[in-house]
Order: structure tokens, then C-alpha cells, then sequence
């Protein structure tokens, strides 16, 4: 037991706090918990404004829309936490950190989906720009009918053939040509009409018989 005991006591103690270090760390402590609190003051203040600021939307019939200056994403969260409380639609706009804003609508004039490509895009939305869009949607719906038509036109060649070749296949239809088919001398040419064995039967076996006769005969 001595020998624990010395090297218990030769062993460092821990090191002890001074009192002016307490202090230190309890000044601190309520620096800390007052920027909280003030923090949260400020939060609820702004809530309750927000509630104010869009109640005041709802009851006016003349705006349809509620444009918010850009804000930090604390902010940005409790505003779109109390549209949806008062059944009013929140779209955020613009890059984080730099200029992100939001915009409200009434559910009764909600925004269309150009409006919303325009916003998201940086541009002001308007009527100009509302007409402008559906100027170049009816231009762009006007030529796919155009194309659709050109590409169901029937080709057209640039000439006749008929008179390019009448020479050879003569004025009539190449498909005419051939129901009228004639026999031409000049390239040996036998309609197939011509070319039918209109012998009976008999008459094919007795011919048949006496080419044998005749060539056995010879043979003889």
C-alpha cells in the first residue's frame, strides 16, 4: 500500500480551473444564450409581419401577386411556411446567396408555366412579354404545319416522261402498253395467247405416237 500511494501522489493532478477563467466561460455562456434569444425575437417578429403582410394580400382583390425583396434562407422558410398556412402558393426565384427572392399567388390566379420560365430565368414577366411568347408559339406552330404540309405534297417531276420516251414506249401508259400487247416481227415477240396447245387429248397421244413411228422408221 505505500508503494501505490507514493506513485499516486508522485502522479500530476489535474489542473484546476481559476476563477477568472469561470468568469470568463459564465460571460461566454450568456453572450451566447442572449444572441440566441435576441435571434429568436427577431424571428417571431418577422413572422408575425409576414402573417400581417399577407393577410393584407388576401383582402385586396386589385394585386394577384406579392413580390418579397431577396432575403437569407431563414427568412425565405418562414415566409413559405406561412403562405401555405394562409392557402397561398410560394415560388422562389433567382441564386441563392446572391439575389433569391420570393414571389406569392393567390390560388385563384396561379402562375402559368411561361410566367414562371421567365422568372425563373431572370426576366420581368408582363404582358409584352406575355404577348410575345404567344406570338412566337403561333409563329413556331404555323411552320410545323407548313413542314408537315410540304412533306406530304405528292413529287412532282420536272418533265413528262411519257413525252421524254414516247419513242420507245409511245403516248400511252407503260401499264396500257402491256394489256394490248402485239406480236412484233421484228424481235421475234409470240403473245403468250399464241403460244396454248388448244390440242385434246387424243389428239396430243396420236401425234405423240406417230413422231415415234416416223422416227423408227428412219431408224430402220
Amino acid at each position: 500500500m505505500d508503494l501505490l500511494g507514493s506513485i499516486l501522489n508522485s502522479m500530476d493532478k489535474p489542473p484546476t480551473v481559476s476563477d477568472k477563467q469561470k468568469e470568463l466561460l459564465k460571460r461566454q455562456k450568456q453572450e451566447l444564450l442572449k444572441k440566441q434569444n435576441a435571434e429568436k425575437e427577431m424571428l417571431k417578429k418577422f413572422r408575425l409581419k409576414t402573417e400581417k403582410d399577407l393577410n393584407s394580400f388576401l383582402n385586396d382583390p386589385k394585386k394577384t401577386r406579392l413580390r418579397y425583396p431577396p432575403m437569407e434562407q431563414i427568412f425565405r422558410s418562414i415566409v413559405h411556411e406561412v403562405a401555405e398556412e394562409s392557402g397561398l402558393t410560394a415560388h422562389s426565384f433567382g441564386k441563392d446567396g446572391i439575389d433569391r427572392y420570393i414571389m406569392i399567388f393567390k390560388k385563384e390566379y396561379p402562375p402559368s408555366e411561361d410566367e414562371l420560365a421567365v422568372l425563373r430565368n431572370g426576366e420581368e414577366w408582363s404582358k409584352e412579354k406575355e404577348q410575345e411568347i404567344a406570338l412566337r408559339r403561333e409563329l413556331e406552330r404555323e411552320e410545323q404545319i407548313e413542314a408537315s404540309k410540304r412533306k406530304n405534297e405528292k413529287f412532282t417531276p420536272n418533265s413528262n416522261y411519257q413525252e421524254k420516251y414516247q419513242h420507245l414506249i409511245g403516248l400511252e401508259a407503260a401499264k396500257d402498253a402491256a394489256r394490248a400487247t402485239k406480236t412484233n416481227k421484228q424481235y421475234g415477240f409470240v403473245p403468250s395467247e399464241n403460244k396454248k396447245d388448244h390440242r385434246s387429248i387424243e389428239e396430243t397421244l396420236a401425234d405423240i405416237q406417230k413422231k415415234k413411228r416416223k422416227l423408227a422408221h428412219n431408224q430402220d
